[in-house]
């Protein structure tokens, strides 16, 4: 395949990437958008194959790695629940970053094979390229880790915070800064090992300090930097598919990170610091438990108070992605319309793991579009609601965002939902949400308490409603 049609070709991938990343930007249009991002990885892996000037005695090792890794990746994702999503996005990530590391090592050790110069005599700008590959891969790879752990509950969501962390991550991060640079004119095995292992250190030093509340962010940042880094060591491979790819990722991946950010009322730079997300002591959480008392509920009061609402405000969270209760509440939602009650579902940016987690689930149920509002275009309704129906939401409903300036969780937005009519919450007990900050929605006068799983007591309430 000749240079030209080639580079026709791989421009012809970005077209359908960008398409690819315009379709995912809206619920109506996701599947095309995959569609587009499928046909386009076919094209770009087709090409490269193509392009590559080895016999088929070779070629055919190429194709079996190929069809393990395809394989593997088509296993999980038809076998991994979507309650396990975000912990699936940060493995990739990982995989994405170590991929760059590997990458740049065998670029290191093998230059002439990549038509860069020669073993410790690579050109500067190549040199420069690599570093800035392994490096930011290598700390992906760290931090997709970290915040796999901590999203499938291996280890604890509670920040981890020691003293001097800050000076500690800025010495490190200014080691790399000076170490790439370095690396340019003392091309040796000692300093390129140096910048891979700091690069590991400094990506689990940064994710650590990260609490719950600010996970969302820390996916969509792990996602830029993995963009990043296949872009760096795209320039290495002379891969303009590689290149484009990367850009896109890093470049949408940052904008939706600080989107995010903005919407929580978080400073991009303090997330990334650990400057948010510490969690209350267990004691004063029981304590409070202890001193207020709150109003419970069960099935039968939930479908009275719902079929004699006028208006009914859906909030999905979490719980109900783990409870799978999203076909439960699609059935009760129809049954509520169908005595022709104002049914409407208000989303939160980070409700769930990963931005978009409940739009996913909410589409799964087959929820029509125009039902689902964002917290934005929904915020003003809550008081002019009858009910509101939390269901496993937790930390994106708890008024101590806007009250408590020692709460971890202080000017996040949040859902209004204390100023509906009648609050019912589905959760299987008091305990705090994943920013480990106790709900004070919980102890309102207009809050009804309904312990147990989501799908049983949403299947409850359907049954109550017939």
């Amino acid at each position: 395949m000749t240079a030209n049609l080639s580079s026709l070709l791989y421009l012809i991938t970005g077209v359908l990437f960008i398409l690819a990343l315009r379709g995912l930007s809206s619920p109506e249009t996701s599947r095309l958008g995959n569609l587009f991002g499928i046909l386009g990885m076919i094209l770009a892996i087709t090409v490269t194959l193509l392009s590559l000037n080895i016999f088929f005695d070779k070629l055919i090792f190429l194709f079996i790695a190929l069809l393990i890794g395809g394989s593997v990746g088509a296993l999980i994702a038809f076998k991994i629940p979507m309650t396990a999503m975000p912990q699936l996005v940060a493995g990739f990530h990982s995989l994405v970053g170590l991929a760059a590391v590997l990458v740049a090592v065998a670029a290191f050790y093998s230059p002439d094979s990549f038509n860069i110069g020669e073993f410790l005599n690579i050109k500067t700008a190549s040199m420069i390229e690599m570093g800035l590959g392994s490096s930011i891969g290598a700390i992906t790879f760290s931090g997709s880790i970290i915040a796999f752990l901590k999203l499938q509950g291996l280890m604890s969501g509670s920040p981890v915070i020691f003293k001097g962390q800050h000076f500690i991550n800025a010495l490190i991060g200014l080691s790399i800064i000076f170490l790439i640079v370095y690396l340019v004119f003392q091309q040796t095995l000692f300093n390129f090992w140096i910048l891979i292992t700091l690069s590991f250190l400094i990506g689990f030093l940064l994710i650590i300090p990260i609490g719950g509340a600010d996970m969302p962010v820390v996916i969509s940042m792990l996602n830029s930097y993995s963009g990043w880094a296949a872009a760096g060591i795209g320039f290495t491979l002379e891969n303009t598919a590689l290149i484009i790819t990367g850009a896109l990722v890093g470049s949408s991946g940052a904008i939706l990170s600080y989107i995010m950010c903005k919407g929580m009322n978080r400073s991009f730079l303090s997330v990334i610091l650990g400057g948010f997300g510490a969690t209350q002591d267990d004691k004063d959480i029981n304590k409070n438990q202890e001193k207020k008392p709150v109003k419970t509920a069960n099935a039968e009061d939930a479908a009275f108070l719902m079929k004699n609402a006028s208006s009914v405000i859906i909030v999905p969270g979490y719980g109900m992605a783990v409870a799978q209760a999203q076909h439960a509440l699609r059935e009760m939602v129809d049954k509520l319309k169908h005595q022709d009650i104002k049914v409407s579902y208000a989303i939160h940016p980070v409700a769930g793991r990963m931005p978009g987690h409940m739009n996913v689930l909410l589409a799964e149920a087959n929820v029509p579009y125009d039902e689902v509002f964002e917290l934005e275009d929904i915020n003003n309704d809550f008081s002019s609601s009858d009910v509101v129906y939390v269901i496993g939401a937790n930390d994106v409903t708890n008024p101590a965002a806007k009250t408590d300036k020692s709460s971890p969780i202080f000017g996040m937005p949040i859902l209004d939902v204390e100023k509906s009519k009648s609050v019912l919450f589905v959760k299987r007990s008091l305990s705090p949400g994943y920013a480990g900050v106790d709900n004070e929605l919980f102890y309102k006068d207009n809050t009804l308490m309904l312990f147990g799983d989501a799908k049983k007591m949403t299947e409850e309430i359907v049954k109550s409603l017939e």
